[in-house]
């Protein structure tokens, strides 16, 4: 004799039990997760405050939040694609790749469903070279040992654009390293890698062990085919990471770069959506303290600089509220 009795008493008990206290229906938390970076990148740090703020009123929506740190930019787009993650950290110009089905999402084709939540802080690329690597400018490494970043990432993607920009190949460099963030600032000290290239907010402490343990110099990137590549682009644009921001880097360093922007998938809940949309910038001064990148950030910029993706209808559901749309 099969024992089915011992299923069905139990769902009767929990559809008595909801009848009961109908409250437990929707004490029920719903989780979402947010796919950021390296642990000691700025992404990170996003997600991390984004959660921070959203699980401070869990009681009262219901939603629970955490953050996984990932290999970046296009691992989150297309984890995402695939209902692995309910939002992630992308730059500008991957957001843009991914919509249109260009670049490293070309084979892959178009991703429709994409929807922008936000923007967030601006991330100039940043190259770094060991301080005996003999390099002044970013042509002194053809030849070297140089970290182009791990594939997925933004960074990858980033660098294979300018490359192409130059006319280069990957096998320009003796090695062409593929480690991850966390990775190339003690690989740079350790003189296994000559330098690397980095999309990231500032400051972070990914250039500043470097800077500071081993010496390492900023080396700026500019020439025509900089301009013409950010020219071509409307998601890439000048930047200039200050001078005396990192220890032995007194001048300003001349760069470009892209936005982080935080991504979603049209079947995400539109009240999940707002309510993390309203978490953080009903908490704007609390969110700004979270990260020195986040200190000059203003609300109005954010919801629609770097956003090639159409909003989510959440996300515009509280911009209106707020009277910005």
């Amino acid at each position: 004799m099969t024992r089915t009795f011992g299923i069905a008493a139990l769902a009767a008990g929990a559809v008595a039990l909801g009848l009961a206290f109908p409250g437990m229906a929707q004490a029920q938390q719903k989780f979402v997760t947010i796919g950021t970076g390296g642990v000691t990148g700025v992404y990170y740090a996003a997600g991390g405050a984004i959660c921070r703020l959203l699980n401070k009123d869990r009681k009262a929506h219901g939603i629970r939040c955490s953050v996984e740190s990932t290999g970046g930019s296009a691992y989150n787009v297309n984890t995402i694609k695939a209902g692995e993650l309910d939002f992630g950290m992308t730059q500008s110009d991957v957001q843009y790749q991914a919509l249109k089905g260009e670049g490293p999402f070309k084979g892959a084709g178009a991703f429709g469903d994409l929807r922008s939540v936000f923007s967030i802080h601006p991330e100039p690329f940043t190259v770094l070279a060991r301080k005996d690597a003999g390099v002044s400018k970013f042509e002194d490494f053809k030849g070297k040992r140089f970290n182009v970043g791990n594939p997925g990432s933004g960074t990858r993607n980033s660098l294979e654009e300018l490359l192409a920009a130059l006319g280069w190949k990957l096998s320009d460099f003796a090695l062409a390293s593929e480690l991850k963030a966390d990775e190339h600032g003690p690989a740079l000290c350790d003189n296994k890698i000559d330098g690397f290239f980095y999309g990231v907010g500032h400051p972070s402490a990914n250039i500043q062990d470097p800077t500071t343990a081993c010496g390492a110099r900023l080396i700026a990137l500019e020439g025509p085919a900089i301009e013409k590549l950010v020219k071509a682009h409307s998601y890439y644009a000048d930047a200039v990471i200050p001078g005396g921001m990192y220890a032995n880097n007194p001048n300003p360093t001349k760069t470009y770069g892209v936005l982080a922007t935080l991504v979603t998938s049209a079947k995400s809940d539109d009240e999940v959506v707002y309510q993390l949309v309203k978490a953080v910038f009903e908490n704007f001064d609390d969110f700004k303290k979270l990260h020195p990148a986040f200190a000059t950030l203003d609300p109005k910029r954010m919801i629609k600089d770097g956003l090639s993706a159409p909003l989510h209808p959440g996300a515009i559901k509280y911009y209106k509220e707020k009277g910005w749309m």
